[in-house]
């Protein structure tokens, strides 16, 4: 049986934990096992990074915890609860989401594209006028300007802030990010991931982020967990995890040091 080394280093997965994954196993058809026994504590208001390889298994965990599947084995708690206790639609209003393609509907001014959860929710029209006012000034796009605007009408740097801004609408403690910034040109998801720092330090949400990048885990995430064959090699602090010596790790790295290289 594969051995998981945050296990060791974390202690019990459920521990003090708002998501915890306990000894999870899944598996796809012809593509076989997934995750391999993964055991994961997140906690309250911590923000963490999930780097590795495609096929790791990176996004499988986001939908784990999303409730968008179940494992074949194990269990995923999202604030103390097994997922497969959770009423879907209950737990997905405990979650936001954002994806690398955003999602925005265009024929929706991006005011009304913010307000869809709370609408559904049955927030009252006053409040969600207020709230559609707070989310894009959280965002950095002020609402006199933005929100009778076009989803067409934004750059893709402001269509990631107005998901990022839709994703908080129902004020969610759970925040899940699939390569939210992967599409956008270097200079733009600088910005954003400032953005982000600030928008994270006001409203301390659990933020899970799934990235390819291993400088941009670095940027957001109070620890980084690298997926190799469907378990988590390990899990550290950035400062930690860039003095890693294991071999599934060492290549995620590299393409920093030889950026440090060029320029020292």
């Amino acid at each position: 049986m594969p051995c998981d080394s945050v296990a060791l280093m974390n202690g019990p997965a459920s521990a003090g934990s708002a998501i915890a994954v306990r000894d999870v196993y899944v598996s796809r058809g012809a593509a076989g096992a997934v995750l391999r026994g993964l055991d994961l504590g997140i906690a309250a208001g911590e923000t963490l990074a999930l780097v590795g390889r495609s096929g790791a298994g990176k996004s499988t965990l986001l939908k784990l915890i999303n409730g968008l599947i179940v494992p074949d084995r194990g269990e995923v708690l999202v604030e103390g609860r097994d997922t497969r206790e959770w009423n879907p639609f209950d737990l997905r209003r405990r979650i936001g989401y954002v994806l690398q393609e955003i999602g925005l509907f265009p024929h929706l001014t991006v005011g009304a594209n913010i307000a869809i959860v709370p609408r559904l929710l049955g927030w009252s029209p006053a409040r969600i006028d207020a709230r559609v006012t707070e989310m894009l000034n959280l965002v950095g796009l002020p609402s006199a300007t933005y929100a009778q605007r076009g989803a067409l009408e934004l750059s893709g740097g402001q269509r990631q802030r107005v998901g990022v801004a839709r994703a908080l609408a129902a004020d969610p403690p759970i925040l899940l990010m699939d390569e939210p910034f992967g599409a956008l040109d270097p200079v733009t998801r600088a910005e954003l991931h400032r953005e982000f720092r600030r928008i994270q330090a006001q409203v301390r949400k659990t933020v899970v982020i799934v990235t390819h990048d291993m400088a941009e885990a670095f940027a957001l995430a109070d620890r980084v967990g690298v997926l190799d064959e469907g378990v988590i090699a390990q899990l550290d602090a950035p400062r930690e995890l860039a003095r890693s010596t294991d071999a599934r790790v060492r290549p995620l790295l590299e393409p920093l040091f030889e950026a440090r290289a060029f320029m020292s």
